[in-house]
């Protein structure tokens, strides 16, 4: 790194007003000078964004075509970044667990969601333990230490730094009650108490008051991570059946062709908006992003016709926090469409 990254200004202040710079034009920073580039590199901006209360919220989205690439949406700036063909050797890879911590995305598990147009053959692949993140700032994948388990449609959480898997299918398609904890900083797995209940069903992980929460489809017990990961509860919430987000510490879910907000102790369901509009939409993603909701691509159809599936880019936003909540649209993706396989959130 040079002696100055700013003429007439110490180094700590300039490295500030570089971490200030929105994550969207990193790639024109690095090409103004070495230093600069090494700064954009450095593990030390990501500490000072962190420090100084500039990090950014960017949604990650893997949609099925084309296959095995992310992009990433600035919601702010309305803007979609496209990153790297994530280079797994399993084919339009699906029924993964995604999460983020340390200013990194993890992609893990899963399997092939891939059909050869000539044959109809389906990858032999349902579940595997392979696992890969990606630095936002040096824009590369990077393979890490495999699961203990592999599975596939499990839970998976971000949680105090570290990722929780729990659930889900073997490559057998056999439902499993393995759960583990993954350390970033150490690259890896450790064993957790198993579930205390598997089922047929696929299941998903929210975080709620700082405990991860495994839900399975169809069913009303939820299974919570409890202690500090010491043993599982089982609770009976009764909640509604649906996608579900999370926004301002919040349950959203959308149920019936409305977006209800789930009910706490005492309190009953409350409908935010209709949503009758997305009847007709099919495996769209679904997201807590700031104050927000997120819709995010899918496919419509096939109608009473059978007409042709549509895949879409489109991307539909609710504020939730407003007091008369209503969608309006948001850029859609640029280079992906149709049903979403993965989305998260990514803090950088």
């Amino acid at each position: 790194m040079a002696s100055t990254l700013l003429d007439g200004l110490p180094n700590e202040v300039a490295l500030q007003c570089l971490a200030r710079v929105p994550f969207l034009f990193h790639p024109m920073l690095q090409l103004v000078c070495r230093s600069w580039r090494a700064s954009v590199h450095s593990g030390e901006l990501l500490k000072i964004r962190n420090q100084i209360g500039a990090t950014e919220e960017l949604l990650c989205v893997l949609a099925f075509e084309p296959e095995n690439m992310w992009q990433l949406y600035d919601p702010l700036r309305d803007k979609w970044i496209t990153l790297p063909v994530m280079p797994s050797q399993i084919r339009n890879i699906a029924r993964f667990g995604v999460a983020s911590v340390s200013g990194e995305l993890y992609v893990i598990g899963g399997g092939s969601d891939r059909v050869d147009p000539l044959t109809g053959d389906h990858d032999t692949i349902f579940a595997s333990n392979e696992v890969w993140s990606y630095d936002p700032l040096h824009r590369v994948w990077s393979q890490r230490a495999p699961m203990l388990v592999a599975r596939a449609m499990f839970a998976c959480c971000a949680l105090d730094g570290k990722i929780i898997v729990a659930g889900g299918f073997t490559n057998c398609r056999k439902s499993i009650s393995k759960a583990e904890i993954y350390d970033p900083e150490a690259d890896m797995w450790v064993p957790l108490p198993d579930l205390r209940q598997a089922h047929s069903s696929a299941c998903s992980g929210l975080v709620i008051k700082g405990k991860m929460h495994v839900l399975h489809k169809g069913l009303s017990t939820v299974q919570i991570l409890e202690d500090g990961g010491s043993h599982w509860a089982v609770e009976d919430f009764s909640w509604l059946q649906g996608p579900m987000a999370m926004v301002g510490g919040e349950l959203y879910v959308l149920t019936n062709s409305c977006i209800m907000k789930q009910r706490g102790e005492n309190f009953p369901d409350k409908m935010v908006s209709c949503a009758s509009e997305f009847q007709s939409r099919i495996g769209f993603g679904m997201i807590g992003l700031g104050d927000s909701i997120y819709l995010v691509g899918g496919v419509i159809g096939p109608g009473p016709r059978n007409q042709c599936i549509k895949p879409l880019s489109d991307v539909d936003i609710l504020n939730v926090t407003s007091d008369r909540p209503t969608w309006r649209p948001g850029s859609p993706m640029t280079h992906c469409r149709g049903s979403i396989c993965g989305c998260a959130l990514l803090r950088i």
